[in-house]
């Protein structure tokens, strides 16, 4: 069984503008893969396809999680929500409610499993604030559990939003360019800690990321898009400047981005958890 299965995705928008054309994609049970792409390249709408969050066009095809189907021949199953259960889903501008404390953003990730007063009430259960509160120390930043949301930083947010994800009992991660909005350093503490997810949980994780530097520290495998199609897919490590050049043309400056430092210079040769 793969953690995600694609068959024939193609997606239309209205202005006729084909967004995905014809995806075919497995992620295998515990990888961690990079989404590389300049913009408009479909990234994002591929990861809202998988999500359930929107419809294909409506022709054969299908894409299944963890072995259940969320959509087939461009419609959403009905068992959408339950599906949804075992996907946490990243943003990048992190979806908090920043008037809510830290705490209750992330026990959220709690609400599809209890009864219907509990979630009207917000009345969540000790074990799962504890959950909450292991969960803020593991992405390390236990110390903000009583936070408003808005006072915490960039990183800090994302980081609440991967520890919403673990209190989700997620399987799956889907994370929309979740470093596009940080510095440099905060930037390093995501990724640092999608990989603690991947390897201390055997979580899937599929990452959009706009720099290739970035995508070969930290992902084994990269699916590269180019006007909805997949131009690669393959080992992370084989995407050179050539062939980056060759995929995307003048495109290509996008993503190698010479003039900012690069993914050693940013957090070093390894990935550490911060």
């Amino acid at each position: 069984m793969d953690a995600i299965r694609i068959e024939r995705l193609s997606k239309t928008f209205s202005s006729g503008r084909k967004a995905l054309d014809e995806i075919n994609l497995r992620v295998g049970i515990g990888e961690m893969v990079a989404l590389i792409g300049a913009s408009g390249s479909g990234k994002s709408t591929l990861l809202r396809h998988i999500a359930g969050f929107t419809a294909s066009d409506p022709q054969p095809s299908q894409i299944e999680i963890l072995g259940r189907p969320i959509q087939q021949n461009g419609r959403i199953v009905r068992e959408v929500r339950s599906i949804r259960r075992d996907i946490g889903f990243v943003f990048q501008q992190f979806n908090l409610v920043h008037r809510l404390t830290v705490e209750t953003n992330v026990l959220i990730g709690a609400l599809a499993r209890l009864p219907l007063w509990r979630r009207l009430l917000k009345r969540f259960p000790q074990s799962e604030r504890e959950r909450s509160r292991q969960a803020l120390a593991e992405v390390g930043i236990g110390d903000k559990v009583h936070e408003r949301a808005a006072n915490l930083s960039g990183g800090q947010q994302q980081r609440a939003a991967l520890a919403r994800a673990l209190v989700q009992h997620a399987r799956l991660i889907l994370a929309d360019e979740p470093i596009a909005s940080l510095d440099p350093e905060s930037s390093r503490r995501v990724m640092d800690m999608l990989t603690m997810l991947n390897r201390n949980h055997r979580l899937t994780v599929v990452v959009s990321l706009h720099q290739v530097d970035i995508a070969m520290q930290y992902c084994a495998r990269t699916i590269a898009l180019r006007d909805g199609r997949v131009v690669y897919d393959g080992p992370s490590a084989a995407l050179t400047p050539a062939l980056l050049q060759q995929l995307y043309g003048s495109a290509a400056r996008e993503l190698l981005d010479p003039a900012a430092p690069t993914a050693a210079n940013h957090f070093g040769t390894q990935p550490k958890v911060a």
